[in-house]
């Protein structure tokens, strides 16, 4: 009955109630505060997406029924590519995601008088910058099995190829379970 009492406690309260120090607690009762978290990752696939950024909240969550398992935790969504990234931005107004593409196409200009690395076209190496200023990977808050993001945000697959095709996505939810 203790050791299943501890078990329903975080560590800071076994902690506390207890008058012991997370050593002493993890050698008594044998578990860590991994052991009451869970923890789930899968790989998914979005599918072909044109060259842009594009809203992809839903195609993920689709496909990672486990969120609901989560009560209070984290997701952390990795794109497994170099010249695609992922941001979270409004979901409200597309004209926002036009403007994206139009500041980065100025920002970062496929003219390949300016890049050695032009092998798969003009497109190449201005999607691996414009990849490494966004970023490959984003952490979205899970409460109550679902994604806690704000009231206008959303997951954004930036697209920066002109054919980039099917895109991996690497799902780590960690968090205490429903």
């Amino acid at each position: 009955m203790y050791l299943q009492m501890c078990r329903l406690l975080n560590v800071q309260e076994a902690q506390n109630l207890f008058k012991v120090s997370p050593q002493i607690l993890h050698s008594v009762l044998n578990f860590t505060i991994l052991d009451l978290m869970e923890t789930f990752q899968k790989q998914i696939t979005l599918s072909p997406k044109s060259r842009g950024f594009h809203l992809v909240t839903d195609e993920i969550l689709d496909k990672i029924p486990e969120l609901s398992k989560i009560d209070a935790g984290i997701a952390h969504i990795f794109i497994q590519h170099t010249s695609a990234g992922l941001t979270i931005n409004e979901n409200a107004d597309p004209s926002v995601r036009r403007d994206f593409e139009t500041h980065f196409n100025r920002m970062v200009p496929e003219d390949t008088s300016l890049f050695e690395h032009t092998l798969e076209g003009p497109d190449d190496m201005t999607s691996h910058i414009k990849s490494s200023i966004l970023g490959h990977s984003i952490s979205v808050p899970v409460t109550n099995g679902r994604f806690n993001l704000g009231t206008w945000q959303g997951i954004y697959l930036c697209e920066h190829r002109n054919h980039g095709g099917s895109r991996r996505i690497v799902v780590t939810l960690m968090g205490s379970s429903l």
